[in-house]
């Protein structure tokens, strides 16, 4: 086949070659959430919660351009490891606020909010930007306490009561939100938790590991009644062919049926993955139809193009004993694990083992769905760990 029209897209974030498939439920009601938000109806917030590679930052921005067409102001961020919350909000606030001033008068509540938004970013000793000189504090008492929880509250209801003045609604879209430090995570909720009692149209959507949804739990007691958590895992059968086929059928190329059930086959179905085997079946193809020896043909190669880049670059971020326990949990096996065994085969006790287990968690490598259980984030990440053990890198 032709690689200048190869219609796979394996990248991260990378928009996927046609629609969302199997994803269009649930941006539905994303959809309807938003626009009850924006009308002053009760709306809970949305979490897109699931593994790697399963498509929640593709689908977040799919969901934030259709609130941009709708007149929605969005502001996107990615949470890092190492940020605090107020670090993260500050400019991009500011840039938001801006947009919602513009042609506004000189006392809008915007501008206002954008004084608040000063007083706030003083208080945590965070750098405002370079119109800091053009824009007057807002009254002492104004988000300036240095208390997060009361502060951002001020802030975000005031970027509420001027998207109201606008008629329009603010949404904060933040991806990766496990890292979080999980106090921030707690002055999150108790800020949007105050903007709902006053009915502000201010809402977030936002994407993160399996351990987001206990990280909310522990945050605030009541943030499960404020949350609806979206579980977005492996595509049905019916919606992984289509993703398949249907990018491939556009270009007049099709697969034989058993060429596509050996993609799904050594996929599992996880989207990414389903790109990375179109992708590179479709460069070792040389005709259509596209065979079953094709996709065995081009195994190898998206095999190393997964080990050298989405599998490598999460493991060389490991220190020896974080590298030593995922070795572990992947001689155990691919299903979720017992802390104690995985500890048993590092000879260690569970309390030893425990720092690594739990800095592997905080890194977003692995997570715990039940108590003492410990699973991988990052699907067919257990065949990687096999292969180098197998190889003797690692």
């Amino acid at each position: 086949m032709d690689r200048r029209h190869n219609p796979y897209a394996p990248g991260a974030g990378t928009p996927p070659p046609h629609e969302l498939f199997g994803r269009a439920e649930i941006i539905e009601e994303i959809d309807i959430a938003l626009d009850r938000l924006r009308l002053g109806r009760p709306s809970q917030h949305h979490m897109l919660v699931g593994l790697r590679g399963v498509g929640k930052t593709v689908l977040l921005d799919h969901i934030e351009r259709r609130c941009e067409d709708r007149g929605f102001i969005c502001l996107k961020l990615e949470a890092p490891e190492s940020r605090s919350l107020p670090a993260l909000l500050v400019p991009g606030l500011r840039a938001a606020l801006l947009q919602l001033d513009r042609g506004q008068a000189a006392m809008s509540l915007a501008k206002r909010a954008l004084g608040g938004l000063r007083n706030f970013a003083s208080a945590f000793k965070l750098s405002y930007g370079e119109l800091e000189a053009s824009i007057s504090p807002a009254a002492p008492g104004v988000a300036d306490s240095g208390d997060l929880d009361s502060d951002l509250s001020d802030i975000l209801t005031m970027v509420g009561e001027a998207a109201a003045e606008r008629k329009t609604a603010f949404i904060l879209f933040i991806d990766e939100l496990q890292y979080v430090p999980e106090a921030d995570l707690g002055a999150l909720v108790t800020a949007l938790h105050r903007v709902n009692q006053r009915k502000y149209p201010l809402g977030i959507v936002g994407a993160g590991l399996p351990q987001l949804v206990g990280l909310f739990g522990r945050a605030k007691s009541y943030a499960e009644r404020m949350f609806l958590f979206n579980e977005i895992g492996q595509l049905g059968e019916v919606f992984a062919r289509e993703a398949v086929s249907v990018p491939a059928r556009d270009e007049g190329v099709a697969f034989t049926e058993d060429a596509i059930d050996a993609i799904l086959s050594v996929t599992e179905r996880y989207p990414y993955f389903l790109q990375q085997w179109g992708f590179q079946t479709w460069n070792v193809a040389e005709q259509s139809p596209i065979t079953k020896a094709d996709v065995e043909a081009a195994t190898p190669a998206a095999i190393a193009a997964l080990d050298a880049s989405f599998f490598r670059m999460r493991f060389d971020r490991l220190t020896p004993k974080e590298r030593q326990y995922l070795r572990a949990m992947a001689a155990l096996g691919d299903e979720p694990q017992r802390s104690a065994d995985v500890a048993a085969r590092l000879a260690r006790s569970t309390n030893a083992a425990g720092p690594a287990r739990d800095s592997l968690i905080r890194k977003g490598m692995i997570y715990s769905p039940e108590h003492s259980i410990v699973a991988f984030t990052v699907p067919l990440f257990g065949d990687f760990m096999r292969r180098a053990m197998a190889e003797g890198g690692e």
